[in-house]
């Protein structure tokens, strides 16, 4: 989450005209996250987020974040629920932009997770996919393997500090590219599990949020990413991998959901990967992002390292032991 397009009290206004819900009172914008602009928007009883949508979403594809999100309400996984407006549309035309509302859901993201917490994460990832294996929503994953070559080459090396980066990268790319797995499980991952998009209450998880990267891919494309970004702990300012964390993940999602050998075998490519997708956005995002922007842009040097780390791995069991 973050904040590019600046609203008003006037686009409030505008806003009430157009839902039957209680009467927004105020607004405050949301400083977390890279991709699109929202606001934290309260009534007097409720609280509402607001996403105005900026990049890497095309506009035809965002009924199907709505949908998603709706039928995994309905089955049971707390997530925002999209409100529809007097028209019967979840999504409204703001500041020129499209743009829609959904439930807040309550609880905060944690600083740093306990293997507890990964175990409950592995469990609502394995509820995830098995709801939407069979849920009849389709959409291309605009951040997949395949997508990652024209991200790179629109990148802009120019800082020192990530000069060299770029024929490291493109020798990666090629190799991912080459020898990644086919014929897989697959269905609609999140594909964002950050830490930031996983709620806890009184420490336990109480909700999902952020889909609006979700896509068609394979599910242990998923594990890959959340190995990524939720079992590394920071020491000194080198990212080491947690391999109880990882363990307890991986349980917890066959506690619900088993994985498959030929998924296993897979792991080490989808955790390369997951840290190519991150690490290129990333540089996309530190060399491109405008300064006028209200944003914190994370470091790409996170990345590379866990990249290094998946480089020396092979095995699934290197991930665990």
């Amino acid at each position: 989450m973050a904040v590019y397009t600046k609203i008003n009290k006037k686009d409030i206004l505008f806003i009430n005209s157009k839902f039957d819900d209680e009467k927004i009172v105020s607004f405050q914008g949301i400083k977390k996250g890279i991709e699109n602009t929202n606001y934290l928007l309260k009534s007097k009883n409720k609280k509402f987020i607001l996403t105005i949508f900026e990049k890497r979403v095309s506009n035809k594809e965002i009924p199907f974040f709505m949908k998603l999100m709706e039928a995994l309400n309905n089955s049971g996984i707390n997530c925002p629920k999209p409100l529809k407006n007097k028209n019967g549309n979840y999504l409204i035309k703001l500041k020129g932009k499209i743009a829609c509302i959904v439930s807040f859901v309550e609880g905060n993201d944690k600083i740093k997770l306990n293997s507890k917490n990964c175990f409950d994460i592995g469990k609502i990832i394995a509820r995830m996919h098995n709801i939407t294996k069979n849920i009849g929503l389709s959409r291309k994953n605009s951040m997949g393997i395949k997508n990652l070559n024209t991200l790179l080459k629109s990148i802009k090396f120019k800082s020192k500090k990530f000069y060299n980066l770029e024929k490291f990268l493109t020798i990666n790319l090629k190799d991912l590219r080459k020898n990644w797995p086919k014929k897989l499980p697959n269905g609609i991952i999140h594909g964002d599990l950050f830490i930031d998009n996983i709620f806890f209450s009184k420490n336990k998880l109480s909700g999902i949020i952020d889909f609006y990267f979700a896509a068609n891919d394979y599910f242990i494309y998923e594990i890959a990413i959340c190995i990524n970004a939720l079992c590394f702990d920071v020491k000194k300012s080198k990212f080491i991998i947690n391999k109880q964390k990882v363990k307890n993940l991986i349980n917890g999602y066959e506690s619900i959901k088993k994985i498959s050998l030929k998924e296993k075998r897979s792991l080490n490519i989808f955790c390369r990967g997951a840290a190519m997708r991150y690490l290129l956005t990333r540089l996309y995002d530190y060399s491109n992002t405008p300064k006028t922007a209200l944003i914190k842009i994370k470091d790409p040097n996170e990345y590379y390292q866990k990249l290094i780390t998946h480089n020396n791995l092979s095995s699934y069991k290197d991930y665990l032991i």
